[in-house]
């Protein structure tokens, strides 16, 4: 039962859909990973509404939102939490590495203070100091999160982007080619990064959920309306993934570990 009681500079430490609906999309991942939905209403002065999280236990696993103003429209999407222990000190980092500022930063009541920014490839992250809230409370376990994933058409750029900014450090895999490993300020590994595996794939950041069996998981997204994007396949060493899409089009990986 692996809970998180906080996060060093540079993990990332949450994750967040954004979605047209975001009750359907609650019910959907309800559903597929068996969470607890939890609803908070939200002041009027942070826009009314509800927001929603996922839980397993009466602990956080994940947020679900509503969209923000000016993306009416946009496909629902997941959206990654960079952990930093000054996010006003880091956001004034942004732009001199190459990067964009698009919100913030701002207080998210007394959860926290947050800025919304993007890495000079058009990765999109948000940056996160906790107040009351580190962000994931239970992750690296069946229905909830277990990995992080840039993906750039520019590798190296993005990455001296996140160096400069967070204080990130990266190196070659040893299991993979072409792949490369990303640690926090501690030194340890908590995501990777590669460039897309096929055209028309944009800059993101790739959220992954740990299962028991990817290929029943994926049959039981598919049942509930989600689409198959990549069939499951194999990595030795790592495990078994896939790539889902749920019914509102936020991608999202699946990974069940390695029998070994």
């Amino acid at each position: 039962m692996p809970t998180f009681t906080e996060y060093h500079q540079g993990t990332p430490s949450y994750v967040e859909l954004s979605a047209p609906d975001p009750g359907a999309g609650a019910e959907f991942y309800k559903d597929l990973f068996g969470w607890d939905i939890a609803e908070m209403p939200l002041p009027e002065e942070a826009g009314g509404g509800v927001y929603r999280q996922g839980q397993v236990d009466g602990e956080t696993v994940c947020g679900i939102s509503g969209q923000m103003p000016g993306l009416e429209g946009h496909p629902a999407f997941w959206g990654v939490y960079l952990t930093v222990e000054d996010v006003d000190a880091a956001t004034a980092k942004v732009e001199a590495a190459g990067g964009k500022v698009e919100g913030g930063p701002f207080d998210v009541m007394d959860a926290g203070r947050m800025s919304a920014i993007q890495d000079p490839t058009g990765a999109r992250v948000n940056l996160w100091q906790a107040g009351t809230s580190i962000g994931t409370q239970r992750a690296n376990e069946p229905g909830t999160p277990i990995w992080n994933e840039l993906i750039s058409p520019d590798v190296p750029r993005a990455l001296q982007f996140y160096a400069d900014v967070v204080g990130i450090g990266s190196e070659s895999s040893e299991l993979m080619d072409g792949y490369t490993t990303v640690s926090n300020v501690n030194g340890d590994v908590v995501g990777g990064a590669m460039p897309p595996m096929m055209e028309g794939i944009p800059p993101h950041w790739n959220v992954y959920f740990n299962v028991e069996d990817a290929d029943a998981t994926g049959a039981k997204a598919v049942e509930l309306g989600g689409k198959l994007v990549s069939a499951n396949f194999d990595v030795p060493g790592v495990g078994r993934m896939g790539i889902y899409a749920d019914p509102q089009g936020a991608m999202f990986n699946l990974m069940q570990a390695p029998s070994e």
